[in-house]
């Protein structure tokens, strides 16, 4: 009875397609080649119509990192996205153009944007050398013991004076729009015969001295320098560290206009971490600097 049963029958019906579109993987190919010559015709057309600046700016872009890979790599994922997302919606345009930027432009420690960048920049820049660090809404503060850069009670250049001159130029060369007010101030204490007369002439000579140092290191016309100098007695109590015999201020202040005519954004409190931008702050970040920079050596050992 099994073998009365028929096998069942199967049609297979084959549809042939036109070539078509052929999926449209072709359009991805093609877009993709068409990204790629607008950009090589956009870097012909740089290369044809800039200026000499203009040109050396492409090619510094092809071949260096740009200041978001810097901060990315220096500063933390953290800190370099709290600032990119406050930038994007306060100033788009400017943010896009620091893109371009290659990382050996001198940068404005005034327009960071946030607490916490400054505070990060700054002890990449001076470490522990730098004491009493405040960032409040338009102002940078920190001051440098006069011990890293003069010989005690004289104007007379110490063995560091070239290489912190260095570190501090890195932070006041970019200024823009800002007001550098530079106060030396000596300790009667610290000069021959604790004579305040002669404290007072030892720290208008080093702030002679340090003024046309600086002075000529601002990139921008922008930027005012404001030299000021003060003696006064040494009150700093019991624990104080006696071989400084007075101290250099430094107070970046951010003017009221831009060039441009627009109100200077202030910085802005940290998103995700502490809201406090004192010297505490200033110290963990001189640590996790320092810790970053003596990973590379014990790599290679």
């Amino acid at each position: 009875m099994a073998a009365d049963k028929k096998a069942p029958i199967v049609i297979k019906k084959i549809t042939v397609v036109a070539g078509g579109a052929h999926g449209g993987a072709w359009k991805v190919a093609f877009a993709d080649f068409m990204t790629a010559m607008m950009c090589f015709f956009l870097v012909m057309w740089l290369l044809s119509q800039s200026s000499t600046a203009q040109k050396q700016n492409v090619a510094d872009y092809f071949s260096t990192p740009s200041v978001i890979e810097y901060n990315f790599s220096n500063y933390g994922v953290e800190i370099t996205l709290e600032k990119l997302f406050l930038d994007l919606i306060n100033e788009p345009l400017q943010t896009l153009q620091t893109f371009l930027d290659p990382i050996d432009k001198t940068p404005n420690v005034m327009n960071m944007g946030m607490k916490k960048v400054v505070i990060a920049f700054l002890a990449d820049q001076l470490g522990d050398i730098a004491e009493d660090v405040e960032v409040s809404g338009d102002t940078v503060t920190f001051e440098i013991p006069d011990s890293y850069l003069f010989e005690r009670g004289k104007a007379v250049p110490a063995g560091q004076f070239v290489p912190i001159m260095e570190k501090i130029k890195g932070v006041t060369a970019g200024l823009e729009d800002s007001d550098l007010i530079m106060t030396s101030i000596v300790y009667n204490e610290s000069v021959e015969a604790q004579e305040p007369a002669l404290a007072k002439k030892v720290a208008e000579q080093r702030v002679d001295l340090l003024t046309r140092k600086l002075e000529a290191s601002l990139e921008n016309e922008s930027a005012d320098l404001i030299p000021r100098f003060a003696n006064q007695r040494d009150d700093r109590g019991p624990g104080a560290n006696r071989a400084v015999g007075g101290m250099i201020r430094f107070e970046i202040k951010q003017k009221k206009t831009l060039s441009d005519g627009r109100k200077p954004r202030p910085f802005a409190d940290d998103l995700f971490g502490a809201k406090e931008a004192d010297k505490s702050v200033y110290e963990n970040f001189v640590k996790s600097v320092s810790d970053k920079k003596r990973k590379p050596d014990s790599k290679k050992r």
